[in-house]
């Protein structure tokens, strides 16, 4: 179904309407948020997102209504995973707890703009060249080999490094060491300076796009229509500032998640492969005609397939966590101390590093 262009105006205004709240409503005043504010709304965009879901399934049909599901599901659930980056880098930039709702939205929102560019490029060439179904699908395998074997045991702190963007904005800017509040820029004897409340955001908004080039892929697998992509991808990044929040500390116990997603991208990269075999057009590849012996994969079995995965690794990786523990106090009759470094001593609150990893004084303020 062609969806109208006001349809698409709408919904962009929604969202738009949703952030401008958020921002006003929650963070626009420093504090630190509560476990219960932080689940209440954490609820209401997960509730607002199946509602939106049913009424495209009531309006629409249930084939889309079940890829909206299927997507959503898959792009929250790596949005989970971007959440480990943003402790990091969090703790890279020492960014105080008060503040660090504000830096999540607006990084969130550059992060929404950035794949909207994405999402509607995909569409095009998709559109165009049904080949690129298997540049996709070859990609996300390839990812999810490459996650299943990183070792998510190391120390993750190091991991972050500064991008070009965020590099660039230190050389053509004049930054400060030092936070001024939530400013984002300070006047300083005349001289203008960018604070690293401003990098930091910008470091967040940047990073997220790069998880874009196997979310944006992956959702492109589970349907083909670009305003499903376009909502799904919203709401997934619409809550997780209250995510950041609600599961700051459970997520180092998720330590199969890593894995569970990339049986995911695998499934769905599979799937992408298969689906472009129906609809070949390379001539070195069956004469260039569709490849009738490929099997379809319903979308049913798609969401079914997810949702076990994810149920899966949480479940496994909350017994060995617990099992983990309660050989760590049986050795050594007490609870083991939280590392200054660790994304639970981030997540209350405790720098773990000075300000910034920037660059030297003279390289900052040249």
């Amino acid at each position: 179904m062609h969806v109208p262009l006001w349809v698409w105006l709408a919904t962009s205004a929604v969202f738009l309407g949703l952030f401008i709240f958020d921002f006003y409503a929650h963070v626009r005043t420093p504090h630190e948020p509560t476990f219960r504010e932080s689940a209440t709304w954490s609820a209401f965009y997960v509730g607002l997102a199946i509602v939106f879901g049913v009424g495209l399934g009531l309006v629409w049909d249930w084939g889309h209504g079940s890829e909206y599901f299927a997507g959503y599901v898959t792009e929250k659930s790596l949005s989970v995973d971007n959440l480990f980056v943003f402790l990091i880098i969090m703790t890279k930039f020492a960014v105080p707890r008060i503040y660090q709702q504000k830096v999540l939205l607006v990084g969130v929102a550059i992060a929404l703009v950035l794949r909207t560019v994405f999402i509607l490029l995909g569409a095009a060439a998709i559109s165009n060249f049904s080949w690129v179904f298997y540049l996709f699908g070859a990609f996300l395998v390839y990812t999810a080999i490459k996650l299943a074997r990183e070792d998510h045991d190391s120390e993750p702190v190091e991991e972050f490094k500064e991008n070009r963007l965020v590099r660039t904005l230190r050389r053509v800017m004049p930054t400060t060491t030092e936070y001024h509040e939530d400013r984002l820029t300070v006047r300083t004897n005349g001289t203008r300076f960018v604070t690293p409340m401003l990098i930091v955001m910008v470091a967040i908004g940047s990073t997220d796009v790069l998880f874009a080039l196997d979310s944006i892929p992956a959702i492109f697998g589970l349907t083909k229509e670009p305003y499903i992509v376009f909502t799904t991808n919203a709401f997934a990044l619409l809550g997780l500032r209250q995510l950041y929040v609600l599961i700051g500390g459970l997520l180092t116990r998720l330590v199969y998640l890593s894995e569970g997603l990339s049986v995911i991208l695998g499934f769905i990269g599979v799937k992408m492969i298969l689906e472009a075999l129906h609809t070949n057009e390379l001539a070195f590849l069956n004469g260039g005609e569709p490849v009738a012996w490929a099997p379809e994969v319903p979308i049913w079995f798609s969401l079914g397939f997810i949702l076990m995965t994810l149920t899966v690794a949480t479940v496994a990786s909350l017994l060995v966590t617990r099992s983990r523990a309660r050989a760590a106090l049986a050795g050594a009759g007490q609870a083991p101390a939280v590392s200054a470094t660790s994304p639970a001593a981030v997540t209350a609150g405790t720098p773990a590093t000075a300000p910034t990893p920037a660059a030297e004084p003279d390289e900052q303020h040249r």
